[in-house]
C-alpha cells in the first residue's frame, strides 16, 4: 500500500480547499481502513468550503473533509468484530461514544458527545479513510458505488419520511436539494396519497417531478401556499416535511399544515428564526418532529431494503460525476447561480 494518498484538504481558516498528497491514515484497534471507491459532496461540505459562520465555529484546519462515501475494507484492527478485509462498506457518519445516556438507551444518533466524520475527524474526500467499526455499514457488493455513497443523505430522507407516517396522507415537501428529492421518491414508494413538492430552481423542480411529485412548484414562478390551499379546498396538507431550514419555507409550511397535522423539521436554519408558537403549533394542535441524521441502525436497514428491492431509483438525482482531482468542478456545479445540479459524486 502507498504511504501517501490524494485528498481534499481544508488547510486554512478561509474560503476554499486544496488538493494535496498526505499520509495514508493509520487505524486504531477498533477501526477499519477503507479504500474509497466513491464519495459525494454534501451541503455541509459547502459550508466548510465557503467557510461560513457555522464552519468557523466548528472546523479545525488542517483537515480532510467529506463524509459520504463507499469503498472496500483493506485493513481491520485487532478489536474489529463487524467488518473484515474485502467487505464493500459505507459509513454511518455519526461517531457515538457508546457510553452516554443516549447511546445506552438506543439513541446513538444524538449521542451527548457525538462526533461527525469529516467535520470533527478527518473525512472521506481521499483515497483512504479510517472509520470506527461501529460506523461500518456492509453493502451488497452488487450495489453500484455511486448509489452506495449516497446512502447517508438517502438515509436522512428515509428517517424524515418514516417518522412522519405519510402513508395515505396528503403531504408537502419543501426543498429541491438532493435530500428533498430523495424524500419525494421515498414518500411515493411508501404510499403517500398525494405529494406537493416545493422548490426554487427550475432544474431541480424537474428532479422533484422525476422522483414522483404529483405537483412540483417553483417559488420563482408560483405562490406555493395559494396553490396548495386552493387545491386542498382550504384545508391544507396532513404532513409537511421541511428540508430547507429557510424561515420563509418554515412559515409557508405551517401556513399549509392542516389543523392537527404533523410538521417534520430536517432543514437547519442558518441562525435563530422568529416563530409564532401560538398560531403555528398550540392553536393548530400541530405535532412537530425533529430529525437529526439517521437512526442507528434502524434507518440503514430501511433504506437498504428500499434500494436493494428497487422501490426508489435515486439515479436521476446524481447529475454530475468527476474524478476526485476535479473536486473544484463539483463545487462549482453546486455553487452555480441556477443550481443546475443535483448530487455530485467523486471518484478517487
Amino acid at each position: 500500500m502507498a504511504e501517501k494518498m490524494l485528498a481534499v484538504l481544508k488547510k486554512e481558516k478561509s474560503p476554499g480547499a486544496e488538493i494535496d498528497y498526505v499520509e495514508v491514515p493509520r487505524i486504531k484497534p477498533d477501526m477499519v481502513l477503507v479504500k474509497v471507491k466513491a464519495c459525494s459532496i454534501c451541503g455541509t461540505d459547502l459550508h466548510i468550503y465557503n467557510w461560513d459562520k457555522w464552519a468557523q465555529g466548528r472546523i479545525k484546519p488542517p483537515m480532510i473533509f467529506g463524509h459520504e462515501c463507499a469503498g472496500e475494507v483493506v485493513e481491520a484492527g485487532s478489536e474489529v468484530k463487524r467488518a473484515k478485509v474485502g467487505d464493500f462498506v459505507s459509513a454511518e457518519t455519526h461517531i457515538p461514544d457508546q457510553t452516554c445516556y443516549q447511546c445506552r438507551t438506543g439513541k446513538m444518533h444524538i449521542c451527548k458527545n457525538l462526533k461527525i466524520l469529516g467535520v470533527d475527524t478527518n473525512g472521506a474526500f481521499a483515497e483512504y479513510l479510517a472509520i470506527p467499526d461501529i460506523c461500518v455499514w456492509k453493502n451488497d457488493k452488487s450495489l453500484p458505488a455511486e448509489i452506495a455513497t449516497i446512502q447517508e443523505p438517502f438515509g436522512n430522507a428515509t428517517y424524515t419520511v418514516m417518522e412522519s407516517n405519510v402513508s395515505g396522507k396528503v403531504i408537502a415537501i419543501f426543498g429541491d436539494g438532493p435530500i428533498g428529492c430523495f424524500a419525494t421518491g421515498i414518500a411515493r414508494a411508501v404510499g403517500a396519497a398525494k405529494i406537493y413538492a416545493v422548490g426554487e430552481f427550475p432544474f431541480r423542480v424537474e428532479l422533484l417531478k422525476k422522483m414522483g411529485a404529483d405537483v412540483a412548484l417553483s417559488i420563482q414562478k408560483e405562490n406555493a401556499v395559494e396553490v396548495i390551499m386552493d387545491q386542498t379546498s382550504g384545508e391544507g396538507v396532513d404532513v409537511v416535511l421541511e428540508m430547507t431550514g429557510v424561515q420563509k419555507a418554515i412559515e409557508d409550511g405551517f401556513k399549509i399544515l392542516k389543523k392537527g397535522g404533523t410538521f417534520t423539521a430536517f432543514g437547519i436554519p442558518s441562525d435563530k428564526i422568529l416563530f409564532d408558537l401560538s398560531n403555528n403549533v398550540i392553536f393548530k394542535g400541530a405535532k412537530i418532529i425533529g430529525i437529526n441524521g439517521r437512526l442507528m441502525f434502524d434507518t440503514w436497514y430501511q433504506l437498504s431494503n428500499i434500494l436493494n428491492n428497487k422501490l426508489v431509483d435515486p439515479t436521476p438525482v446524481i447529475t454530475h460525476k468527476f474524478p476526485l482531482k476535479d473536486f473544484q468542478k463539483g463545487i462549482d456545479a453546486l455553487l452555480s447561480p441556477t443550481k443546475e445540479c443535483g448530487k455530485v459524486v467523486l471518484y478517487p
